[in-house]
This record gives structure tokens, sequence and C-alpha cells, in this order.
């Protein structure tokens, strides 16, 4: 083979900055070269009468892919061939900044140039913060050598450096967005198989989905399916759902051989549950409420009757496999839902839920055990207001209840008489079927409970609990009340699975700086173990920043807990912007590490994160909570005012001129409520947040409903100091930070409006201010090209005003002369 050389000079990876706007790229990692043959010319021309072009090979398909894992060249390197051949030439820039620049390539006659996968249509390189992968694809002969150069020209080449492919990668919105996930994972009822359910994001936002059968002691994979899977109550069986000549079929499957079994031919398309004894199963039938007679006008005769479908009622039928018998066990114009069935399948728990708007609160749950023997009905709870939940024990003798400290007669309660508990703040109680008597378990117990199961093995109860800004896995015996923290590896426990028959549980998790990760945790010894990493897996050359906890004591004498993430490449000399993230309502900001708000991309743009909970958040205990109640932000933002203030100070690395702010729903409501109260931010985001509590209160979905959270007992007509006085929209003129509004515009939740009337507020007061609508959005921004469209705006607002470069703000929102 006759090789030519290209002349290339080595260099180790460097900041794009050796010349005023031009860095040359002198190292590569390099593919090839993979020789081209001729194709043999049955004509002379091709069905479109064209002659064949030699460099029409250069469209030859290969995997670009492969380029990245080549060899590193530098210097003076050998390429080409006496025959026509394809190489592949990779580099990466990685850039903390949004910039452009210009590719320029000298010497190469027949080459394309992709970036991150794609083609490019010219020179112009568009570069969002993160690693960026090139590669050319070119096509030599065997002519005379050319003599490459390759170089990038921009206006701002210290923003860039050449990744030469031993470092780590930027942490970038598209991880966020994409990869690999647990959707769950469970173990058969004697604790022998466990299902690993996972999907998978691809770009775009297309799912799929596959299921691993796996023995659980050894872990080896029996069978790998892409039907949806769950496992029999009782037995080790598996089950799905088909339809067969217009019939949905309920069909088994055996985890050891794979084998299929069909169990009944006609089952209701209905959500449904099956009953412990594996012979029918419980489904809620939807009966439709009446219609209007007029099409284009329409009465509401409820506030909730403008959500779609409010008006329709379910109620529970019982379908027995043996006769495909549908038997209906409750009428009635009250929506009723199934809470649980006893091992026998003799005991079936229910509740029926009712409206009453003259009084706080104004929904009431009641709760039934039904003999399924007999018919016979036993009333458990009456119109209890402030209900959570319920499920019955295996022995149908007890029944485990969530529900508000206010709930069950306050017996849950541990306030003193002039404070209101948060209806968020989720308290666990036991009831005994025989007596009534109902029991509080954690009523000293500061976490909030959640995802609550009751453990037919040892008879314990299992929960997950928001525990400050973790979500932690505990269990409680409801005989003595004693509560034990079985310690996960995992900041943030998403989902456990109990086994009837074992001493096994199986739970999935992640942290502050890690996805997903699967273990198995023995209920009686405690001992843990790492069944599976997705995170390693998705986090592979990957660089992220350091996570550490930051709780500062209040002026009030509060521990806030809070935390901060710094930049993947920290320099303690160099001075950062800033961006503070909360919730600033009833629920702390957990320790996830994928949210709507990515505060490790966030850090990758080369910002200090910092999250804070201020006071409010159920998890720290019944007071703290209670202090979301009635104060309509206050004291909420002063919380976070003074957390950021102490950061500052503690931390000489931080740009206190370039601190900005984020939040949504109520959240968002905090950022225009803390721009009342201070200028210490260079820029805010509000998406979806609350401007005007009375309009809210009136037009949103469950914005009253809400209200008897936070404003409880409290209503416009009563507490205008609430409802008038602590919204933005009357402090308007007293907002002088720059404000980005971001909101859907059929949102349900927060209406549309509350961001309207805002940014016309700040609009006519002269204010920095925009507003970003999502067409057909509701509350949250879900639909992955809006997301990552959504989520560019908010990275370009921060770059305007806290990294003071508008480039990318104005290449998505170019200005308009129509004032």
């Amino acid at each position: 083979m006759n090789i030519r050389a290209l002349s290339l000079a080595g260099l180790a990876t460097l900041w794009l900055g050796a010349s005023a706007g031009k860095i040359d790229v002198t190292s590569f990692r390099y593919q090839g070269p993979f020789v081209v043959n001729h194709p043999v010319m049955v004509d002379s021309v091709d069905v479109n009468s064209k002659k064949f072009d030699r460099t029409s090979l250069l469209a030859t398909p290969i995997s670009l892919e492969t380029a990245a894992n080549g060899r590193e060249i530098t210097g003076d390197v050998v390429l080409g061939s006496n025959r026509d051949a394809i190489h592949l030439l990779n580099f990466s820039i990685d850039n903390e900044r949004y910039v452009t620049a210009t590719l320029k390539i000298d010497g190469l006659r027949h080459h394309e140039v992709y970036l991150d996968g794609k083609k490019l249509d010219g020179d112009k390189l568009t570069l969002t913060p993160a690693t960026h992968n090139v590669t050319i694809k070119c096509l030599t002969d065997n002519s005379s050598a050319d003599s490459l150069h390759v170089a990038i020209e921009s206006e701002h080449p210290g923003l860039m450096k050449i990744n030469s492919g031993v470092e780590k990668r930027r942490f970038t919105l598209n991880d966020v967005m994409t990869g690999k996930r647990f959707s769950s994972s469970t173990l058969s009822p004697s604790g022998k198989y466990l299902l690993r359910s996972y999907y998978y994001t691809h770009d775009g936002g297309a799912n799929t989905f596959s299921f691993d059968i796996c023995d659980f002691a050894s872990g080896r994979v029996l069978a790998k399916r892409t039907k949806s899977l769950r496992w029999m109550p009782k037995s080790d069986r598996l089950y799905y759902t088909r339809y067969v000549d217009g019939k949905l079929q309920l069909v088994t499957v055996d985890p050891a051989n794979g084998s299929e079994t069909v169990i009944a031919n006609d089952v209701p398309e209905s959500y449904f549950t099956i009953s412990p004894t594996e012979d029918f199963l419980i489904y809620t039938r939807q009966q439709e409420g009446p219609k209007e007679k007029n099409a284009d006008l329409y009465e509401i005769i409820h506030p909730e009757d403008r959500q779609p479908g409010w008006r329709n009622r379910g109620t529970l039928m019982k379908y027995d496999f043996a006769t495909g018998m549908s038997t209906p066990l409750t009428f009635g114009n009250r929506n009723t839902g199934l809470c649980g069935l006893s091992d026998d399948g003799r005991k079936l728990l229910y509740q029926v839920s009712e409206s009453r708007l003259e009084k706080r609160p104004t929904t009431l749950t009641s709760l039934y055990l039904l003999d399924l023997s007999d018919n016979s009905v036993m009333t458990l709870v009456e119109k209890e207001g402030f209900f959570g939940g319920a499920i019955l024990s295996p022995d149908g003798t007890k029944v485990a209840l969530i529900g508000s400290p206010e709930a069950y007669g306050a017996v849950g309660r541990n306030l003193p008489d002039d404070r209101i508990p948060s209806m968020y703040d989720n308290q666990l109680y036991v009831l005994d079927v025989a007596t009534k008597a109902i029991t509080p378990l954690t009523r000293d117990f500061d976490p909030s409970v959640d995802n609550v199961k009751w453990n037919r093995n040892d008879g314990n109860i299992y929960f997950i609990a928001s525990d400050r800004d973790r979500r932690s896995l505990f269990r409680v015996n409801p005989t003595s009340g004693k509560i034990d923290n079985l310690n996960a590896k995992e900041d943030y426990v998403m989902s456990f699975s109990l086994s009837n028959g074992s001493n096994d549980m199986v739970y999935v998790g992640q942290g502050a700086v890690n996805s997903d990760r699967l273990y198995s945790l023995n209920t009686k010894n405690l001992r843990q173990n790492l069944i599976e990493d997705l995170s390693a897996e998705r986090l592979d050359g990957v660089m992220l920043g350091e996570c550490k906890p930051w709780i500062y004591k209040s002026s009030r004498g509060d521990s806030i807990c809070g935390r901060y993430i710094l930049p993947p490449d920290f320099d303690p000399t160099r001075k950062y912007p800033m961006i503070v993230n909360y919730y600033g309502g009833c629920s702390p900001t957990s320790r996830t590490f994928e949210s709507r708000y990515p505060h490790h991309v966030y850090a990758a743009h080369g910002y200090v994160v910092l999250v804070i909970n201020p006071s409010g958040s159920a998890g720290f205990g019944q007071e703290f909570a209670s202090r979301h109640v009635n104060t309509a932000g206050e004291g909420v933002a002063e919380d976070i005012i003074e957390g950021v203030r102490q950061f500052i100070k503690a931390n000489p690395w931080v740009d206190a001129s370039k601190i900005g702010c984020i939040g949504a729903s109520y959240g968002g409501f905090m950022t225009q409520y803390l721009q009342t109260k201070t200028d210490l931010f260079a820029a805010a985001i509000s998406h979806a947040g609350i401007s005007d509590h009375t309009s809210y209160w009136g037009e949103g979905y469950w914005g009253y409903s809400y209200s008897e959270v936070s404003m409880a007992k409290s209503y416009p007509w009563s507490h205008s100091d609430l409802y008038v006085k602590q919204s933005p929209l009357y402090n308007a003129d007293k907002i002088h930070t720059p404000i980005l509004f971001l909101h859907g515009d059929s949102d349900t939740n927060v209406p549309f409006g509350e961001s309207i009337q805002m940014y016309t507020a700040l609009k006519l007061l002269g204010r920095e201010t925009a507003f970003v609508a999502v067409r057909d959005a509701n509350h949250q921004v879900t639909e992955f090209n809006k997301r990552k469209q959504w989520q560019e705006t908010i990275f370009a607002w921060f770059a305007k005003y806290l990294q003071d470069d508008e480039s990318w703000w104005e290449s998505l929102y170019p200005k308009k002369t129509l004032d």
C-alpha cells in the first residue's frame, strides 16, 4: 500500500487561546483507512441519467461512533493509500458556555463534517455548553498528498478547549433527558425470582421498554421480554394482557421455562387488581355522568366541574375467572376506590369520597370493609377530611392509614393549639378493625410518610418517607410502634418491593451525584447488596462537580438544610456566578440526581448551584411544616435570602453580583415574591408561578383546595392581608430584578394568566422582563422537544444576566422592532 502523509503537529489538551480568535487542531483520534471499491459498471449512467462520480464514494455509510475509539495521532501522520479510501478524524471541543465558531479545514478536497453525530451544512459551529464530538469524514485516492490543516475560529476562543479524549466529558441536558432507567423492580411472591423493568428514552423522546426475568439468588437472567409484566399475588407466575379476536386475554407466564397459560379470555378493559387467591379480580367501572343538552352553552355545577371527566363516577366490580361473570360490588353517585384485599380473598377495603364546599376540608372520605362471603359492610372511618390513603393488613384485622396531623380526631398531632398543621405532612396510623381504635405511629417522627406496604412475612409496615431533603426507607412494628431506619444506601429511594415468603426486599434509588441503582436488602439482618448500577453505565466518561451539604443557622434559630454543587473543573481562585434553586413550599427539594431543574447541568455551564429547603417543607417535623400555613411566603423568603447571604460570606469564590434564582409553581411564586423583598439577585426565573393568590384561588383547577393547605381557614374576603398584600402582583413596583416568566399556555393548575398579569405589570413599570409561553403545555413541560427548548431558554436567560453574554438568548429570541 502506497502511504501518503498529511502534516499534523502534535499537542496535548489545551485551552483554545493560543492566538487571538484562532486555534489549530493538531491532535485527532483516527480510524482507517477503509478501502472503498468502485462499483461494477452495469451501465454508463444511473436511473437519473447521471454518470458515476468517484467523489460519491464519500457518501458510503460507515459508523461514526468508531472514530471516537480510534488511535491518537499527532505530528506528521501517515494517511492515504493507492486506492480510494475513507478516513475518520475525530476530536472533541469542550465549552462551559454558549459559543459560536467557524471550522476551517484546508487541504482536504472531499470531506464531510459531523457535529455530535449530525452532518453540518456549512462550516458554522453553534456550541451549547457541553463536550462536543467533531468527526471529519474524508475520501482520499492515490493522487498527490493533501496538506491537512484544521482550525477553529471564534470571537471567544478562550471559552473552548480541545479534549483529546482522555479527559471526561461534561454532563449535558441530553444526559438528563435520555438514557436507561429502572421503571420498577419487583420480587416474586416467594422471593425466588426478580423482575427488572427498564425504560430507555431515546433522543427525540421515544421510549422503549424491556423486562428481565431473573433468578434472585444467582442473578442469572432467565428470559428477556418486551411485553409489560407483573407478578401474580400468590404464585410465582407473571401475567400480562393481550387482545385476541377483539377480547382482552389474561395470560400467565412461568418464569422458569417461559410457558404461558390463558386464565381468562374476556377480562374488562379497565385497571384491575387480582385477588390474593388468584380466582377473581376487582376493577373499577366508570359510569358517564349527565351531559349538557346544549353543546355551545354549558352549566358548571361545581368548581371541579371544569375538569374533564369530573361528572363520571367509578364503582367497584368483581370479575370471576371461572365463570367470566362481572358482579357489581358498589352502587351510587360518589366515587369509590379499592384500598386492599385480605389474603383469604374475603375482606375488601374500599373508600368513598364526597364533596363539602362550605367548610374546610372540602373533600371527605369514608372507609369501609366489605365481607365478600356475605356482602356485609363495616364502617371503619366516616367522613374524614384529612384522609391520605389506606391499606389492609394481610389477615384483614388491621388497617394502615395515612393522613395529616389533623386526621382521625387529631390523635397524631404534636403542635400547640394555635398552630395549624400542614396537610402535606403525612402521618402513619394503624386502625384495629375489631375496636375501630386508631393509634398514631409517627406522631413524634419527623419524616413525612409515603408509599406504605404491609409485609406478610414479618408483619411489619414498610414505607418511604421524605426525611429532610432525603427520601429514606423505614419500617414500623404496628404493635409496639418501634420505627427503624433501614439505612438505604441511596439518598432518594424511588420504589421498593417485598416478597411474601422470604426476608428479602429490593429497592431502587439514586443520589445527589448518581443515577439509578438497584439493591437487595435482607429484612432480618439488614444486609444490603448492589444488584445493578445503571448510573455507572450512564455516567461512564462523564465529569461531575462535587456536591456538598450546606446547613446554616437562621436568625430564628432554625437549622436550614441545603446543598451546593460546584462546576466540574472548579477553581477556588475564580469568581463564579451562582444559581439558587428552591421549592419554597410544602415539599422539599430532594437529593435527586435528575429533575426538571438539573443542577449538575447548571454546574457544567460554569455555575455554582445552591439548593435551599426553607421552613414550611414537610419531612422536617410538624412544627417546621406548619410554617407553610397562612404565611403566603413570609418567613420562607427570609430563610432563602438569609441563606444566600451566609453562603456568599462563607465562600469568596461566589460572585455576589451574579446570582440568579429559579423556581416553579409555588416556587415560581417564591421567585416573584423574593424580588419584592430584595435586590440580591441579578436574574430570576418563574415557571408557572402564582402572582395573585386571589386569582389563583378562584381560577386554578385545584386553587381553592390547595389553599386549604396554604391558607387554611383564610379566604380572600376574610384575610386580604394574605391574599392581596402578600401577592407579588400588588408589590410589582418593588421589583427591579430582570425576571423571565415561563408558562404552559394550557396550564390547569396555575392558570396562564398568573404570568400574564405579572409580566404586564412589569412592562408597564418599565422593568426588564421577558415572557415565553409553551404551546399546549400544562403545568409541567413534558413533551421531549418542547422541554429541551424550554430548558435552553432557561440556560440562555441566565447566560445573559449572570455571564454577560446575550448571544444565546438572541439566537433563540432575536430582537423585534415592533414597538
